[in-house]
């Protein structure tokens, strides 16, 4: 089967994984909504709202790291913060993942966007990831103080070496990143040291 045929299958399947749980939600709102019943008035318009506000965030920024070149990819500050609205619907309240990022050019966006998007799912119960740009390097990592999945590390690991066998939807991110890096004059390699995470230069 064509490579670029099934990166596309992976994606598109991530991103109706990411999205179809709030999608139920609103229409099961909806129902609620026509069926009458003001008692549940409350209770539907907090399913909306959260669930409206998950599904603007989620597809603002699958558009910019999945989609074709935009303007927006062209605005750091608007780049970061999309990141931050992602990461605020990934589990919940009490484990949320921060992001800190520092002097990053357009250039490294929609890789720094895929980037977080891959270092976000190994990490469980909340956490930190931070980014910088140095010497014309990208640094993804995630904080020391954050706590990371070892099987997904070690899958994460094993695609960028080549090992993996079977992609599933959620290597979507990490197949595009290494995709994008793979065609163009850019390099990737795991961050050393204490902090997981990636160096592209």
């Amino acid at each position: 089967m064509n490579k670029n045929i099934s990166l596309s299958e992976l994606i598109c399947t991530r991103i109706s994984h990411d999205l179809i749980g709030n999608i139920g939600a609103v229409a099961n709102a909806v129902e609620l909504l026509e069926e009458g019943d003001m008692d549940f008035l409350p209770e539907i318009q907090s399913i909306l709202k959260v669930s409206s506000g998950v599904l603007t965030a989620r597809m603002k920024f699958f558009r910019m790291a999945f989609g074709l070149n935009n303007a927006n990819l062209q605005d750091v500050d608007l780049v970061q913060k999309t990141i931050c609205e992602y990461l605020k619907t990934i589990g919940n309240q009490n484990f949320l993942i921060d992001f800190e990022a520092a002097n990053i050019s357009q250039k490294y966006c929609r890789i720094l966007m895929l980037a977080v998007m891959a270092l976000a799912d190994t990490i469980i119960k909340g956490g930190k990831i931070c980014a910088e740009e140095k010497n014309n390097k990208l640094f993804v990592n995630i904080s020391e103080v954050s706590k990371v999945s070892a099987p997904k590390q070690t899958e994460l690991l094993a695609i960028l070496s080549g090992q993996e066998e079977e992609y599933l939807a959620q290597h979507a991110p990490v197949l595009y990143l290494k995709y994008i890096i793979e065609t163009s004059d850019l390099h990737l390699r795991i961050s050393e040291g204490n902090v997981f995470g990636f160096v592209i230069d």
